[in-house]
């Protein structure tokens, strides 16, 4: 079991704390979290940074973490950008960059992005293609639906070879399909309960199964956000309002059961639920007072999961 912490991307116009954001990444790798993440949101109320811009400064103010997105809404994405940003990344950070990717499903604004709704999944699809051939091939001649390619070459390839993990998001079961057929790994939404993920790890092990690949090399992980308080009634009340200001949008009501929240032992508990849903890696995922749930989280609830 490895743990993971979030990188705080709620920052309102002029509230960056450059200070602060460099003493969080150095106590998150000095506390032992084996990796960092940030998530990808471009349009929304909520001020949020960007992803690819948020790890690159994280990787200038760490040495040994990992660092991720979970996830990059590739179908959104001009591959040929994408797959040069997350390359540059992952050459400034010493190969220590980890891919999340997703559809995104239907509800988002396509026209801001110049996407036809209807063809999302056949982007995504190509554009994965499209960036691993980037990363992995001297010369690249791509004739695809969407992007067409002759003789072009992308330099630097990533630091890592031959290309940085992939993780896939997603929940309905064609995408768990194709997360196993395309992808190296599997990373639960943090909207989604621990019910509803050991059910999505059922078919990602069945797909395994029938894939004829070896579960030892397909990792599974899962965002948990997570509120720890001695008061257990405050800290359910604060998770409430942090998702609903999260989620409102999409009107899905209170969101707490996703979450875990509460005492310590509580805490402890609802992770070692989500472990036992097949959780090899847990993305403790704060949503306020990321420091100060950051000490507490690595003092008292992970020493009781080890």
């Amino acid at each position: 079991m490895q743990f993971a912490i979030s990188i705080p991307q709620h920052v309102a116009d002029g509230a960056f704390d450059p200070a602060a954001m460099r003493g969080y990444l150095a106590r998150a790798e000095q506390l032992g979290f084996a990796s960092a993440w940030t998530q990808e949101q471009v349009l929304g109320t909520i001020p949020h940074l960007g992803p690819v811009e948020t790890l690159t400064y994280a990787a200038a103010c760490t040495e040994r973490m990992r660092l991720g997105c979970a996830v990059f809404i590739t179908s959104l994405h001009s591959p040929v950008h994408l797959a040069k940003s997350l390359s540059t990344l992952d050459q400034l950070s010493l190969g220590r960059l980890e891919v999340g990717i997703g559809t995104g499903g239907r509800n988002r604004m396509f026209s801001a992005f110049g996407v036809d709704p209807d063809s999302f999944v056949a982007r995504f699809n190509e554009g994965l293609r499209l960036m691993r051939a980037l990363w992995t091939e001297p010369e690249v001649n791509f004739s695809g639906r969407f992007w067409q390619l002759q003789g072009a070459a992308m330099e630097p390839k990533p630091y890592q070879k031959p290309a940085p993990r992939v993780w896939f998001g997603g929940s309905h079961p064609a995408a768990l399909g194709r997360a196993v057929r395309h992808g190296d790994g599997f990373f639960g939404a943090g909207s989604s309960s621990t019910e509803q993920f050991a059910k999505q790890v059922q078919i990602v092990r069945a797909e395994l199964a029938d894939q004829g690949r070896d579960p030892a090399t397909f990792p599974i992980a899962k965002r948990v956000y997570i509120a720890v308080d001695d008061d257990g009634e405050r800290a359910r009340e604060r998770m409430r309002a942090a998702l609903g200001r999260l989620y409102g949008f999409f009107g899905l009501g209170d969101m707490t059961p996703v979450s875990v929240w509460g005492t310590p032992d509580a805490c402890a508990r609802g992770l070692r639920d989500v472990a036992g849903a097949g959780a090899e890696l847990i993305l403790l995922n704060p949503l306020f007072d990321d420091a100060e749930q950051m000490e507490r989280l690595a003092a008292e609830v992970v020493p009781q999961l080890s």
